[in-house]
């Protein structure tokens, strides 16, 4: 049954958390979990199933619509409820408890934190071009025990997690102050890198040549050959191209997991959701044209280890250019990582106040911040980190990430027709074509992934699907209590 609109139990609780984040704060928080290492090298798997330079905007274009319009639909969500968990709280209200534990399941076991260990793992690896022993190659392999390898570059990754999650631990200010500073850095960063490339590098040969049949849909192998694609693969690769679109605009939701530590949440969170994610698609967008305007497709298609970015930085600057990535790349994954360890604690915090989440979790310590929450995320995140099957993880919960924001907004519906006297200090945008255009577009995206990439389909609902037994589990245990 639907839940009440009641005062929740933790409100006591919640009010220990510090209001000290303003809009740019929280604006720096959205932009700063967003842009990772995706930018710098999916646009490689696109141009392989797209094989056009008008398809791979497209592709970027679509993605930063539907992250737009689910950005502006969440403002009335975050308005509605100004506290700790964010989407996990949003589903409960807009469903019942055993989705919003499904998603606060799925979000701890695999989405926050494989989200984590992949940005760690990628800092690592960039570090690697400055410190050759960082380089994952069989010469640098610290264990093999068959099933699993250790490198030193998974044991960086590893520290940087824990010295993040140490940072966090000190107070939100601490971790405002490094958000802030590693956001407006890499921002700086990426609209020069994009300045440059149009002011040094711009070859109009290349250009022409990448326009001169824009919309013809083919596929690129990473050898280079090119193949046509007809008819309704077309939708399967415009689907296939998105799980890597829509990884690398992920987690622009972080900030409404610290609601309850933002200054005036129920106008700042909306503004800065828009805010930061139109920041952030104008970016890519314009990063995507830089790569056309200094590459061909082929070289976009078939860039070494997909390093587009080194690429298109070894056109502008030399071979300086790698160098310049490489730092590039580290500056914004450790300032992704700090937004993604900051937000992602307060979602159990508000999972273990409901009963459903390790009761330590609920706890806030002498810096106002759920330090015990922040270390258990932290633990788990290594733990991927030395599995090295996070990428495999991410690409499996792409799917689930989508459909759990279709619920979200479709949780907006809901609650209008449920509540319709309750407190709306923002309304969703363009409501409800804007919201129900975001849904429609969701499942097209959903469905065709079963069908053409399965793989990233039925093992993402598997991991979903185990957290329905841990939640009776849950409720058996706080019944005792």
């Amino acid at each position: 049954m639907p839940q009440t609109a009641t005062v929740p139990a933790t409100a006591e609780k919640e009010t220990h958390f510090k209001r000290s984040l303003g809009l740019l704060d929280a604006t720096m928080i959205v932009a700063g979990s967003m842009i990772g290492s995706g930018i710098f090298i999916v646009s490689a798997d696109i141009t392989r199933n797209v094989g056009s330079a008008g398809w791979l905007i497209a592709v970027w274009l679509i993605t930063g619509f539907m992250t737009l319009t689910a950005a502006l639909s969440y403002g009335e969500l975050s308005a509605m409820f100004p506290r700790a968990g964010g989407q996990y709280v949003y589903l409960k209200e807009a469903y019942n408890p055993l989705i919003g534990f499904l998603y606060g399941w799925s979000f701890f076991s695999v989405i926050q934190t494989g989200t984590i260990a992949a940005v760690g793992v990628a800092f690592s690896k960039f570090a690697g071009y400055f410190i050759p022993a960082l380089e994952m190659t069989d010469a640098n392999i610290l264990m093999d025990l068959g099933w699993l390898k250790v490198y030193p570059a998974q044991l960086v990754s590893i520290a940087l997690i824990v010295l993040l999650t140490w940072i966090n631990t000190r107070g939100v200010k601490e971790g405002k102050l490094i958000q802030t500073t590693f956001t407006v850095t890499k921002l700086v960063s990426l609209f020069g890198l994009i300045l440059f490339g149009f002011i040094l590098a711009f070859d109009t040969d290349v250009w022409n040549a990448n326009w001169a049949d824009a919309w013809t849909m083919k596929s690129i192998s990473a050898d280079g050959n090119i193949g046509t694609v007809l008819g309704i693969a077309a939708l399967g690769a415009i689907a296939a191209s998105m799980v890597g679109s829509i990884f690398s605009s992920d987690a622009w939701n972080n900030v409404t997991f610290i609601a309850g530590e933002i200054k005036n949440p129920q106008r700042n969170i909306g503004l800065s959701l828009f805010l930061g994610t139109l920041i952030v698609t104008v970016i890519y967008v314009a990063a995507n044209f830089m790569y056309l305007a200094v590459l061909p497709l082929s070289g976009i298609a078939t860039a070494p280890a997909d390093r587009v970015a080194v690429s298109a930085a070894n056109a502008i600057f030399g071979n300086i250019g790698t160098y310049v990535i490489a730092i590039m790349i580290m500056i914004s994954t450790f300032g992704c990582n700090n937004g993604l360890i900051l937000a992602g604690a307060r979602v159990y915090y508000s999972m273990a106040n409901d009963g459903l989440f390790f009761k330590k979790a609920g706890t806030l310590n002498k810096n106002a911040v759920p330090e015990w929450a922040l270390w258990a995320q932290c633990l788990v995140a290594a733990i991927l980190c030395l599995s090295g099957r996070y990428g495999d993880l991410l690409d499996m919960v792409s799917f689930v990430v989508v459909i759990f924001y279709m619920l979200t907004i479709a949780g907006i519906f809901l609650l209008r027709k449920q509540r319709p006297e309750a407190p709306r200090p923002y309304k969703a945008v363009g409501y409800p074509v804007l919201p129900a255009l975001y849904i429609a577009m969701g499942l097209t995206f959903c469905i065709l992934l079963v069908f053409y990439k399965p793989k990233f389909t039925w093992p993402g609902l598997i991991i979903v699907l185990l957290g329905i037994p841990l939640y009776y589990l849950a409720l058996r245990g706080k019944r005792r209590e």
